[in-house]
């Protein structure tokens, strides 16, 4: 009875997880040819309104992190995906750029204030003191099983409603396609509200109520390894946000049409379950922060041959596999990084506030990596723009290798006081 109560509290993080990033992310991965198309904007512009998703998401992590070690994961993240859900019936009129950054920046309140901390508490609950890294491999690689899933749910719902031959869709039936998507993303957020609702237990959290919200939140500030972690997320988050891009790639390089460009990035998500679990496990038997810096390495070679090669000849099949493994690895060390958690020794009490802090630093890529990739792509329409693309990846992943040996160096080298314990509320 109670391996089941794990598996389906488990299930609903996974697809919880998953899902609340569906409409302000899957939207532009999956679907970005299309989207461009029927919102009408440059790169430039879309990567500008992903800027305003990250500056509030980046404000939002470090309250989500106090608000996570207070209240009950259960109502955090139902509240969090009802809202999300609401803002894609404004998405489905095609508001402007401006009605398109308000609408990302309420998303970056709903998907991380609410949502994010909780779910990382959540989950390292879950993964108990000797599973740390198997709990969020899971996690990430149950959260790749759900984007692959409902990616493909949604191409075919994008096929469906496009006309036989895609490279003759008018503006109006493109529009009317991607709203079929927008809705099925909406209702599937919803879905996963009730579900979080009636399958995750109230959390019983110990915390004095008269304990200052955020005052553990800034004591963790004080830790070089937060800051070393932090920077860490920051590096793989870019390599993350990199594959926003790939369908785009596929239209503009590899000569795809919008279909078949939204079909490969969905397909490639099937990718992401495998390698984030095998990532965990070896995490686990080895060590998260040498694990992530093998697979900083990896990726920084493997953008270096897409920074340099054209598709022609033999050098597709070296375009392909180094795409491949570009995905393998990012998802990889997506399963990984907060695993880091547990390997500095954060008490289970400031989960919370140390997710919440090195979320906040290290997704600050929400606010920077669109607009400096959409100008990169601008500036180069086609094959030169994406080939400075990768090779700005391919330098993002070296530094990535230079912040886990600051992360190891401290490690062997500090002895962290984390804050202490805070005292159990009085017994009703």
């Amino acid at each position: 009875m109670r391996m089941v109560a794990r598996f389906t509290l488990m299930l609903t993080l996974v697809l919880a997880g998953e899902i609340v990033f569906g409409l302000p992310f899957h939207t532009a991965r999956f679907y970005r040819p299309t989207m461009l198309e029927a919102f009408g904007f440059t790169n430039t512009q879309l990567g500008d309104v992903f800027a305003v998703y990250g500056a509030f998401a980046m404000l939002a992590y470090f309250p989500g992190g106090a608000l996570a070690d207070r209240f009950s994961a259960r109502s955090l993240l139902a509240l969090s995906l009802v809202a999300t859900a609401a803002g894609g019936l404004y998405m489905a009129t095609y508001p402007g750029e401006t009605g398109m950054a308000v609408l990302y920046g309420y998303w970056g309140i709903t998907t991380i204030l609410l949502f994010w901390s909780a779910l990382i508490r959540a989950t390292r609950e879950w993964g108990g003191d000797n599973a740390q890294g198997a709990a969020f491999g899971i996690l990430e690689g149950g959260r790749g099983i759900v984007a692959a899933l409902i990616g493909t749910a949604g191409v075919a719902v994008l096929a469906m409603n496009m006309p036989d031959d895609p490279s003759a869709v008018t503006n109006e039936e493109r529009q009317a396609a991607f709203r079929s998507v927008i809705t099925m993303y909406s209702l599937g957020a919803l879905g996963a509200a009730a579900l979080v609702w009636f399958l995750i237990p109230p959390s019983k959290l110990a915390v004095d109520p008269g304990r200052r919200l955020f005052r553990d939140s800034f004591a963790v500030l004080r830790r070089p390894l937060v800051w070393a972690q932090a920077a860490i997320i920051v590096c793989a988050y870019c390599g993350f946000k990199g594959l926003d891009n790939y369908a785009l790639y596929a239209v503009q390089v590899l000569g795809m049409n919008e279909v078949d460009g939204a079909r490969l990035a969905a397909y490639a998500a099937y990718i992401r379950p495998f390698a984030a679990v095998l990532a965990g496990v070896l995490a686990d038997r080895w060590s998260a922060g040498r694990t992530i810096g093998l697979i900083f390495g990896a990726l920084a070679v493997s953008y270096l041959p897409l920074a340099k090669l054209h598709p022609e000849g033999n050098a597709v099949f070296v375009i392909y596999a180094n795409v491949f493994v570009s995905m393998f690895a990012v998802f990889s060390m997506r399963g990984v990084y907060f695993a880091l958690l547990g390997e500095n020794g954060v008490p289970a009490h400031l989960t919370g506030a140390v997710a919440g802090a090195v979320s906040f630093v290290g997704y600050t890529p929400e606010i920077f990596f669109g607009p400096v990739t959409g100008r990169i792509l601008d500036a180069n329409p086609g094959a030169v723009g994406h080939q400075n693309y990768f090779l700005f990846l391919a330098v993002v992943m070296a530094a990535g290798v230079v912040c886990v040996a600051w992360l190891l160096r401290l490690q062997r080298r500090d002895v962290v006081n984390w804050p202490a314990a805070p005292a159990a509320a009085p017994a009703k």
